[in-house]
């Protein structure tokens, strides 16, 4: 590859890397907003569950999956200058699937109260039922604008052009926040709910649909149903309509186990799970997405041994978010409180949410390398066995939902949640190792397993140095949360900074002359 192709590549991770990460800090400032305006009560539940039923239906799409499915088709008659049949087999696949969405969309409204039923099975509450069915079926519609644009945003990935697709997950977020702002007082939670359908219609609608205009785009209805690429494009996305991935799982079976608790406790679960999302945007997520263009070129290639040192190298950078997430595990109290606790999210809230948190943070490390492990499938065209193998994870791990809920409540549901990515990881680079021959698979579970053990001491000093500030700061207040999370840091890179020069970690050196080798300052140091 030219220099110049990797410099786009660059570019094109860095537009990505910052809307993933100002997306996941969005979120979080969504859910803020919502705490504070709504509290985390049956209204807020009821809310959350509204999302369930149009989670599946995107799920059933795989409407957030066209970067791995569609553009390689469309990409193929570019290369070949097909314009026309690029255009063509856009509107087929657009016409013949977005015709069977909207199917689905009316079906789903129609059935909405029986199905919320069934989803949530865990609260018969009527008036929990009522508006979580009135919320869903104003959410419903917005999956026919994330089905559309996401075909759009694949068209324009396909010119390498990222900025307007980059900016609509941004404004999705907004427009559930502008929405519950204006809309909390008159409507209450319901507000958020329209705010959402009207973030995805201009982000992820018209802007794209902009967007796909300037590159050209040609659409007709066209039902053409023996295209021969709508047999592919269904042979490469069936596996990830009907399998289980991470997310989807979590999205789900956490509202769906969440209901068989009281009021609030489905809120708690997923403001936790937000925190987690942040975490894997920053450090997993953006890698994967940057690594990935990589991988798909040594897959192409056949050149599999240089494949498999950029996917453990990837996995070993990864292995931060072990010591990172034991940091978010002794201070979650104040990073709940100082995201959520204000206005009627009270004191009760943030300890139920900082206990969802500290399950989850178990599997924080699983969380961010799946983001890299799934991809390394992808690269080579092997949507099925990602799928089947998570799926099999998901599925044995649903008996620990139902202990867990039962014996620990919203902290077992977030350990439930972290067995589940853990068995999902550990299945699947397992099954990539002895499929690829991965040699050098040794060596990342060692790094790991170093990296953990470094980890431990680490986290007992910062025990000692919490109680020691606990005592100096007091309690209560939004201003000690952050010093206390800002004194926390400090010494935890003190301490990471001590431990990276006495054990040699090598992958630390080279971040750190990355970083010195961009910024001035950090070269005189």
């Amino acid at each position: 590859m030219s220099g110049s192709v990797y410099r786009k590549v660059g570019v094109a991770a860095i537009i990505m890397m910052a809307s993933i990460f100002l997306s996941r800090v969005l979120g979080v400032l969504r859910e803020s907003v919502l705490a504070a305006l709504c509290g985390a009560g049956t209204a807020v539940d009821a809310y959350k569950a509204a999302f369930v039923l149009p989670e599946i239906l995107n799920h059933i799409t795989a409407s957030g999956f066209f970067a791995t499915t569609f553009i390689p088709i469309f990409s193929r008659y570019l290369a070949d200058k097909d314009e026309a049949g690029a255009w063509r087999i856009f509107s087929v696949i657009l016409s013949i699937f977005g015709l069977a969405l909207c199917v689905l969309i009316a079906g789903a409204m129609a059935l909405a109260p029986q199905l919320m039923a069934l989803l949530t099975h865990g609260r018969p509450d009527p008036i929990f039922q009522a508006m979580a069915t009135r919320m869903t079926r104003i959410l419903l519609p917005a999956q026919f604008f994330f089905f559309v644009g996401g075909i759009l945003m694949a068209t324009q990935y396909a010119r390498e052009q990222f900025f307007k697709p980059a900016l609509a997950p941004l404004i999705y977020n907004l427009g559930i926040i502008l929405g519950g702002m204006a809309l909390a007082r008159p409507m209450g939670v319901e507000g958020f709910a329209w705010g959402a359908l009207g973030g995805a219609l201009v982000g992820h609608f018209l802007l794209q649909i902009l967007g796909a205009g300037r590159q050209g785009m040609r659409f007709e209805f066209v039902f053409d149903w023996r295209h021969p690429d709508v047999r592919h494009y269904l042979l490469l996305t069936l596996p990830l309509m009907f399998g289980l991935t991470m997310t989807f799982s979590t999205e789900i079976f956490s509202k769906f186990f969440g209901s068989y608790l009281p009021a609030g406790a489905i809120t708690h679960i997923d403001f936790a799970w937000r925190i987690i999302l942040m975490l894997v945007g920053f450090f997993g997520q953006a890698v994967g997405v940057a690594a990935y263009p990589f991988l798909a070129r040594l897959a192409a290639e056949k050149r599999l041994p240089e494949m498999n040192q950029l996917f453990n190298n990837t996995l070993r950078y990864l292995a931060m978010v072990i010591p990172v997430s034991l940091l978010v595990f002794l201070v979650r109290h104040e990073i709940v409180a100082v995201l959520f606790q204000r206005g009627d999210f009270k004191a009760a809230d943030t300890n139920a949410t900082a206990l969802a948190l500290a399950g989850m943070v178990v599997g924080a490390v699983a969380f961010t390398a799946q983001t890299v492990v799934n991809r390394g499938f992808y690269a080579m065209q092997n949507t099925l066995l990602p799928t089947v193998y998570g799926s099999l994870a998901v599925l044995l791990s649903l008996p620990l939902y139902w202990i867990g809920l039962k014996t620990l409540g919203v902290l077992g549901i977030g350990l439930a949640i972290s067995a589940s990515a853990l068995a999902q990881v550990g299945l699947l680079y397992t099954v990539w190792n002895r499929r690829s021959r991965n040699a050098g698979s040794r060596a990342v579970y060692r790094f790991y397993f170093k990296s953990l053990l470094i980890s431990l001491p680490v986290a007992g000093l910062l025990l000692v140095s919490k109680r020691l500030f606990s005592a100096w700061l007091g309690s209560g207040s939004l201003w000690r949360s952050l010093l206390m999370i800002a004194a926390q840091s400090l010494f935890f890179l003190l301490l990471m900074a001590l431990a990276t020069w006495l054990f040699r970690i090598e992958e630390a050196r080279v971040l750190w002359r990355k970083a010195a080798g961009r910024l001035p300052f950090l070269r005189q140091a």
